[in-house]
């Protein structure tokens, strides 16, 4: 996690969005990008995280002690990356014995995505 140069100190890390975020923060290149890398501690609630932010996220960042990191990310107690869910792209499912290709698979052709004269997305 140490650096041997560049930024590596505790901090308080606040991001547009009023979100807060404290930990160890130093720097890191990702894909040619430069982003912030701030190392959460765990705490009862949630376990130890590694996030990356962009520069234009970051609107103020407070060097702090170890001991007030720690504090303030049980504080602010950011959760993980969790699973996210697109909505359904496709009908739901047809009821048991219902024929394939009736009207109800998509009200309109027009609306299926997935037909190959669909035009492009606008």
């Amino acid at each position: 996690m140490a650096k041997e140069d560049g930024f590596n100190e505790w901090c308080i890390v606040e991001l547009l969005g009023h979100r807060r975020v404290a930990g160890l923060v130093s720097e890191a290149s990702v894909g040619g990008c430069s982003l912030l890398r701030v190392d959460v501690p765990e705490c009862p609630e949630r376990p130890a995280m590694t996030q990356y932010y962009g520069p234009g996220a970051i609107y103020c960042m407070t060097p702090v002690t170890e001991v007030q990191a720690r504090a303030a990310a049980r504080a602010f107690a950011p959760l993980p990356v969790s699973r996210w869910e697109l909505p359904q792209l496709l009908p739901p499912p047809r009821p048991a014995g219902a024929e394939a290709g009736g009207e109800d698979d998509f009200p309109d052709e027009d609306d299926d995505p997935f037909r190959e004269d669909a035009p492009p997305p606008t």
